[in-house]
């Protein structure tokens, strides 16, 4: 199985301590965001964990950890943006992009830039944000980062009801296709020669410009992390545009602090702030305790890894 830790906010930045001790502990219990009532109780054990798929914009707090995962094959998904407080208020609280640009080369030296991935993701516009101004931003962080990857992944942004209503003070408005492609043929040539780029969950076909629809959840990542082939379906619970693999997500929505404003896994900030206080490193699921009146499930866990048959001949 893969776990994705995760999607829905980011466990490395601010929930590391919880993981180790879920890691320990061998399970996790994940809350059914629309049944509270409903858990799932999640095998963690190495015997059925094929790989770990972090999500992450501040991996600084686990990098001197990791030698705690020896029993695990995992990767980062790591987000460096070039926007400022107004658009990432918690992420910049206490660190500037500088302090993030060299965490991400520090865990690339220690785990290896096959295992780093670059998400410039999502792209935006607005009066402030031109794409002249991402041509600029871009370079700039390519030349810091792409010595220290193998592979960048941009999306556009998709302006959701509530990301309409987060986003609404900054003037960000939609992305026409003509400039979607414009921006992807920029940021190909900028790329050129220095480091792969993929789209994510994208329907607009960016092949013209030497950008191919990529996955996050990246069957090509995981064999080559984890030593062997797997067999994994797509992920149906994901959008039709995405190409993830299937995986099993430990988080939980309205947790992340980082407050982006163009995130989709915050309805609101007050929220993510009220159940960030309520997380207990201790407890089982990732913030509050377990409902009294909750049906806690055993989750079927299988390993993915195919496992070849020696021959007698």
């Amino acid at each position: 199985m893969i776990i994705s830790a995760s999607r829905r906010t980011d466990i490395p930045a601010l929930y590391g301590e919880w993981f180790f001790n879920r890691i320990r502990a061998g399970f996790v219990d994940v809350v059914n965001p629309f049944n509270l009532k409903q858990v799932s109780r999640v095998s963690l054990s190495p015997k059925v964990v094929d790989c770990i798929v972090f999500w992450t914009k501040n991996a600084a707090p686990i990098i001197d950890r990791l030698d705690e995962l020896k029993a695990y094959k995992f990767y980062f998904q790591f987000t460096v943006t070039p926007y400022e407080a107004d658009v990432e208020p918690g992420l910049l609280r206490n660190q500037s992009k500088s302090d993030i640009i060299r965490t991400f080369r520090r865990l690339s030296e220690k785990i290896g830039r096959d295992k780093v991935v670059w998400r410039y993701d999502p792209i935006l516009l607005s009066r402030k944000h031109s794409i002249d101004w991402h041509f600029d931003q871009f370079a700039y962080l390519a030349d810091k980062l792409a010595p220290y990857t193998n592979r960048c992944v941009i999306s556009f942004l998709d302006l959701y009801a509530k990301t309409k209503h987060n986003t609404q003070p900054l003037g960000i408005r939609d992305i026409s296709v003509d400039e979607m492609k414009l921006l992807a043929q920029g940021i190909s040539q900028i790329a050129a020669g220095k480091i792969e780029v993929q789209s994510c969950s994208e329907q607009i076909d960016l092949d013209e410009f030497g950008i191919s629809h990529g996955a996050c959840i990246d069957r090509e990542i995981v064999e080559h992390v984890i030593g062997a082939k797997i067999d994994v379906a797509k992920d149906k619970t994901q959008r039709l545009e995405c190409g993830c693999m299937s995986s099993v997500d430990i988080g939980q929505y309205d947790t992340c602090t980082h407050l982006c404003a163009y995130c989709y896994a915050n309805f609101r900030p007050q929220l993510a702030a009220a159940n960030f206080n309520r997380h207990n490193p201790e407890a089982t699921s990732l913030f509050g305790e377990i409902r009294p009146d909750a049906k806690v499930t055993e989750r079927k866990m299988m390993p993915l890894k195919i496992v070849t048959q020696p021959t007698l001949f």
